[in-house]
């Protein structure tokens, strides 16, 4: 008879937890922590979006005479066929130097609060200058970047008409302002969470529900909600308990911009938005398996242990997070002429 009341009891309690109003409630919290990826960017401070700024930019972030060596472009780091990242723990750049962080993706970024793992720049426009510049990325100057697009008649006719009211629109500034323009534009919709959250319930299946209510009520939406499921705040890597040496790096995170203590080994928290897509995972790229992430940040960051059938579930949910990929068309772009500068590898 205790058998068989127990029984009772136990099938009572999983008819609680995957009946309608368990679904609802669940369904309901979820949209209370997390928003679905819009259709359209938000707006951008200081610099409003036309589709003449937008094709232009598009054109830059493919440009690789942007850089010293005319090798590199944004997408070389941030490559749109594949998540907006490398797949690599660090990304190579001038003279095949390996840089110190793996490369964030580029979709959905412009609803991070700031850009880079440290937060170092305020948006995207600050982001386009930094790697354009940095000796260990494409190694050039606002100078040299001026020069080679205005030894091309055809961007300074395209610069032209995306910045029609500056008397010299070719200019480092603009440059960024163009790719932030359509950076912004690089979103991932549609996704089968982001149906869930506008209402359809069967998007998806009994195991990600499962993993969804876990990411929930373990804390991991703590760090990742909002509309990029992350890139909201910066929090302390290791918190709990520090990770294993090797994957924190030696990094100290904020403290190299802010020289404060408090900042040492604090970084952004990244988005999960096409996590699959994006290993391997952390600053420094030495995780390339989503469960074993997964069970990391749960050690170093909410202080427990997940069971291998609860880091499933989590990582099962983490893959619906991935969204309708942007379908960029491959720029052509203008020939060099005689005044434009010669590739440099020194």
């Amino acid at each position: 008879m205790r058998t068989k009341l127990l029984s009772m009891l136990v099938l009572m309690a999983a008819l609680v937890v995957s009946g309608p109003a368990f679904a609802e409630k669940l369904q309901a919290d979820a949209n209370k922590l997390f928003k679905p990826i819009p259709y359209a960017p938000p707006a951008l401070k200081d610099n409003p979006m036309t589709l003449d700024k937008v094709e232009l930019g598009k054109m830059l972030f493919f440009e690789p005479r942007l850089s010293k060596s005319s090798l590199l472009s944004c997408n070389t780091c941030h490559n749109l066929s594949f998540g907006g990242d490398d797949y690599q723990e660090t990304s190579i750049g001038h003279g095949w130097q390996k840089g110190p962080r793996n490369a964030p993706t580029v979709l959905n970024s412009v609803f991070n609060l700031a850009q880079f793992w440290d937060g170092r720049a305020a948006d995207l426009k600050e982001q386009a200058k930094g790697p354009v510049q940095a000796s260990v990325e494409m190694n050039s100057t606002p100078d040299r970047v001026v020069v080679v697009l205005k030894s091309m008649p055809e961007y300074v006719a395209l610069f032209k008409k995306a910045f029609p009211g500056d008397k010299d629109p070719v200019s480092f500034d603009n440059m960024a302002k163009a790719i932030e323009a359509f950076e912004a534009t690089l979103l991932t919709p549609d996704s089968r969470f982001d149906l869930y959250l506008k209402g359809d319930l069967n998007a998806l299946s009994k195991d990600e529900k499962k993993g969804l209510e876990l990411f929930i009520s373990k804390g991991c939406a703590d760090c990742h909600a909002g509309v990029n499921m992350g890139g909201e705040d910066y929090y302390t890597f290791g918190v709990v308990e520090k990770p294993d040496a090797k994957i924190v790096s030696g990094d100290k995170g904020r403290f190299t911009v802010t020289n404060t203590a408090a900042d040492e080994y604090v970084f952004k928290s990244p988005s999960l938005r096409n996590i699959e897509y994006t290993a391997p995972y952390f600053h420094s790229g030495k995780v390339w398996g989503l469960q074993e992430a997964v069970a990391v940040m749960s050690s170093a960051q909410l202080g427990i242990s997940l069971t291998d059938s609860d880091t499933k579930f989590i990582t099962a949910f983490l893959k619906t997070l991935t969204g309708v990929q942007p379908k960029v068309a491959y720029p052509v772009l203008p020939p060099s002429t005689d005044a434009t500068p010669k590739p440099e590898w020194k």
